[in-house]
């Protein structure tokens, strides 16, 4: 795998999750698959795997 940030070390795998109970959840604006917010969550909604990966994103972007 490449080193794309420099630091040596692979990436760890992304998180999933499939919540199924408790209340409706919101979608995901990038995926569009359940994220771990209700619908009722103000602001950018990400699933574990997109949030995952845009921290990943940021995290490289010095």
């Amino acid at each position: 795998m490449s080193d794309y940030c420099g630091t040596g070390a692979d990436p760890a795998p992304a998180p999933t999750s499939s919540p199924t109970d408790g209340p409706p959840f919101a979608e995901c604006v990038l995926c569009r698959k359940p994220t771990e917010y209700p619908e009722s969550h103000k602001g950018i909604t990400l699933c574990p795997v997109c949030e995952w990966q845009e921290a990943q994103r940021t995290a490289c972007s010095g």
